[in-house]
């Protein structure tokens, strides 16, 4: 008799953490065979190796199952795929699953390694493989510092809000925007309204043209003075180190601008590298074509587009019972990828407020359609979402550029 293929494999299921990584070893019946503690060091995985190979029977092969690839688990994940060893990535949501599904919940490393293992088991068909390749790390990184530099940014901005509302209370009249490079030099040069009375309407004039590259007027600088007296007064005691704040706010936003930057430079020339076309089709920009390599890596690692929609959380799940029921989203899934797809699909069926031309019209077409048959607007952008993934899945794998459908198919 034939052996069933899940026969032919031990499964190794490992618990990551900074200094170190429990492993424990089941066969396909779920019987527990081993368990081994190492360091997080590559000197310290060739230990792994041996012990998992003594486990082995002849003619059977070990499964890695690793939930994190990207962070502490990277180099032990990097280390066995250049062993030739066959490494799956568990989602962490399946593995927490498989621990609340227990009467008695329990949590410990070794544990958490068992049911890591388990899940390889289980859902072994459906485990994407994993393939920590650098380029896709380092893109990875990238985004993450470009995310936390935007985020630092923004409380950076709210914070220099709160302290120019005491300073200068008409300050949004001034510019359109409260960080912009101009209006950062007015900031850092006159912190509080006490600077401007040493300065001539003349002085305040060359500094913005200046700053501005010549696009504020004499009229720009007029209407600042006449704001700054209709004010009132604002010193008021230990102004100088009220100013320092300003300023202190005006550099700290300049460097976060000047990073962001230099980030993005680094991550147009990495994606680059990889060929991709993804910035063709409409709403998608270096920052979020970077966003969709970092989350979904070596798009070969899915046989499929359904694969890639299943790991993205966005295929749908059927909850019925007695024979009724319905489909309803998934929430499980790579959150921060559903999150890039939702936030195209949105862009993808915007209509412009001044020309009312739609964005995508092929797109806005198809989600009208739905909505007619009876879908609600949120079903129809899930509906959007996965032909996106289908349309994503495909410029990757072939890097093509996105081509919009004929006008023709769009009426029809």
């Amino acid at each position: 008799m034939n052996q069933h293929y899940k026969q032919k494999h031990i499964y190794v299921g490992v618990d990551l953490h900074k200094a170190t990584h429990t492993a424990v070893i089941v066969n396909c019946w779920y019987e527990k065979l081993g368990e081994i503690q190492f360091e997080n060091k590559p000197a310290a995985f060739e230990e792994l190796l041996t012990y998992v190979k003594k486990l082995c029977k002849r003619g059977m092969t070990p499964i890695y199952g690793l939930e994190d690839v990207g962070g502490y688990g990277r180099s032990l994940a990097v280390f066995l795929v250049e062993n030739k060893q066959k490494v799956k990535e568990v989602n962490s949501a399946l593995s927490f699953a498989e621990r609340k599904s227990y009467p008695t919940t329990q949590k410990s490393d070794s544990w958490d390694a068992e049911c890591v293992a388990k899940i390889l088991v289980s859902k072994l068909e459906i485990l994407p493989d994993a393939n920590p390749q650098d380029i896709y790390w380092t893109i990875g990184q990238l985004v993450a510092r470009r995310n936390a530099l935007i985020k630092a940014h923004t409380a950076l901005k709210n914070q220099l809000h709160m302290q120019l509302s005491h300073h200068y209370p008409s300050y949004k009249k001034f510019f359109s925007d409260i960080d912009g490079k101009c209006t950062l030099e007015f900031w850092h040069t006159y912190p509080a309204p006490h600077h401007l009375k040493g300065a001539s309407l003349e002085d305040l004039r060359e500094m913005l043209l200046k700053s501005s590259h010549n696009t504020c007027s004499t009229k720009k600088a007029e209407e600042i003075m006449a704001l700054v007296a209709a004010d009132g007064e604002t010193k008021r005691e230990y102004q100088e180190s009220r100013d320092f704040l300003i300023q202190s706010h005006v550099r700290d936003i300049r460097f976060k601008k000047e990073e962001v930057q230099k980030v993005e430079d680094q991550l147009c020339r990495m994606m680059k590298k990889l060929g991709f076309q993804l910035e063709t089709m409409p709403g998608i920009d270096l920052v979020t074509a970077s966003a969709l390599v970092a989350e979904i890596g070596d798009i070969h690692r899915f046989s499929c587009p359904d694969k890639l929609a299943l790991f993205a959380g966005i295929a749908p799940v059927k909850f019925s019972s007695g024979g009724k029921g319905k489909e309803q989203k998934s929430k499980q899934g790579n959150r921060t990828l559903h999150g890039i797809f939702y936030n195209l699909a949105v862009q993808q069926v915007q209509v412009s407020k001044g020309s009312k031309l739609p964005r995508n019209p092929a797109f806005l077409a198809y989600y009208e359609r739905k909505q007619e048959e009876g879908k609600t607007k949120g079903q129809a952008l899930v509906c959007i979402m996965r032909r996106l993934v289908n349309i994503i899945y495909g410029m990757m794998k072939n890097k093509t550029p996105y081509i919009a459908p004929p006008l023709a198919e769009q009426v029809a």
